[in-house]
């Protein structure tokens, strides 16, 4: 049984800006900070140059072969079944995709600390729970939540930088200065903090996997990748600056909520509003990740590869969504969620879409050599010959790091 193709364009741009700003902005800003302090914005930056021409890549190559397996039937296309390829791709996803999702379970959990006490391991089994019971409802249903909870999280992050203006004014200073990458491990701090900012950016991917419940895929699937990429490029930018113009920004950087106290400061109402429509958004995040991971099990088990059971790929006929394959995909995220450190998470997704990411600017690359569809995006042959390079070059650049303990 095939997926209801029951999104548009707008729910496309919804999904991807929410999937990628409840990780990259409410999740894993403390951590940016912590790594890269007043050089937060270049980290993002740096995290920024690396993703779009990546996104670039996914724009045209999800026209291109518009499926749920996204990165793994690319790879697919491009190099073959008969190589290992396909199968190191999808796993690697599908990894990614899972950890991503526990990672966001994880900064939930953090944001609840900081306004009510709830025992670790209930909040954690309610947000994974939750984002499972709404990706097993169906996709319509799940388009519809990520809408609304990204139009609040738009909303939550305008009203944040409002009141955190005087260090968004303050930053420009500090990079004139040279305050921004000042100190001897400066460099090595923003680049520690790229790495695991790149994390922010996984959501184009989960965009391309959507294909099979898209209208329109080959029209819509391109815009909505690029219009998603900017609008969350600004947005990165942006609340960097924010944070980083601030004199606090250790303080940031240990807080359970980074955000909320980089606003408000533990100003009573103020900060209940902020934390719950950031809580919603953090929902909205979890849900992306266990819905494309889902999708990536189904695919597999579909087309048998990797010796995956023919079941993995069933789907349900009153919900039109892969039932078993949620559920496999929710109870791993769980136990992720529940005994993995947050910094480690993202760490471990960063390096797992990079490698995904550095697979599908050669496989594009590739299928633009043996010849160009008419009604797909026709990039220059440079944008995934340069998005497969910085990929690389941020992978080794990591490992330096971890092996000298820069």
């Amino acid at each position: 049984m095939s997926l209801e193709r029951s999104m548009g364009l707008g729910n496309l741009i919804f999904y991807g800006t929410g999937t990628i700003l409840g990780a990259g902005i409410f999740v894993v800003i403390g951590e940016v900070m912590g790594k890269a302090g007043p050089g937060a914005p270049l980290a993002y930056g740096v995290a920024g140059l690396v993703a779009v021409f990546t996104a670039l890549s996914f724009a045209e190559i999800g026209a291109r072969i518009p499926t749920a397996g996204g990165a793994i039937d690319y790879v697919e296309e491009a190099f073959g079944t008969s190589r290992a390829l396909p199968s190191v791709a999808g796993w690697m996803l599908i990894a990614a995709n899972i950890v991503s999702g526990a990672t966001i379970s994880t900064g939930f959990v953090s944001y609840l600390a900081s306004f009510v006490d709830v025992p670790h391991w209930i909040a954690t089994l309610g947000i994974v729970g939750l984002a499972g019971g709404i990706s097993i409802v169906g996709m319509k249903q799940s388009a519809w939540f990520m809408t609304i909870t990204t139009a609040l999280g738009l909303v939550t992050l305008l009203a944040i930088l409002w009141l955190a203006r005087d260090g968004l004014m303050a930053w420009p200073g500090k990079l004139m200065s040279g305050e921004a990458f000042s100190g001897g491990q400066a460099w090595s701090g923003i680049l520690a903090g790229a790495f695991l900012a790149i994390y922010s950016f996984i959501g184009f991917g989960d965009m391309a996997q959507t294909a099979e419940e898209l209208k329109e895929p080959k029209r819509n699937l391109p815009r909505g990748i690029i219009v998603t990429i900017v609008i969350v490029f600004v947005f990165y930018l942006a609340i960097a600056a924010a944070l980083g113009g601030r004199s606090d920004i250790g303080e940031i950087a240990e807080a359970d909520a980074p955000l909320v106290y980089a606003a408000v400061q533990d100003q009573g109402m103020l900060q209940t509003v902020l934390v719950i429509a950031s809580l919603l958004v953090i929902v909205n995040g979890a849900l992306t990740q266990v819905v494309a991971a889902s999708r990536l099990l189904m695919d597999m088990g579909r087309d048998g590869r990797s010796g995956m059971p023919g079941w993995l790929g069933s789907v349900s006929e009153r919900t039109d969504t892969p039932v078993i394959a949620t559920l496999i995909t929710t109870g791993i995220v769980l136990a992720l969620a529940l005994f993995i450190p947050l910094g480690t998470l993202a760490s471990g997704t960063s390096l797992a879409i990079l490698i995904v990411f550095a697979m599908v600017n050669a496989a594009l690359w590739r299928l633009k050599n043996r010849n160009q569809p008419d009604d797909v995006p026709n990039l220059w042959k440079a944008v995934p010959i340069l998005g497969c390079a910085f990929c690389v070059l941020t992978i080794v650049g990591q490992v330096i790091l971890w092996t000298t303990g820069l």
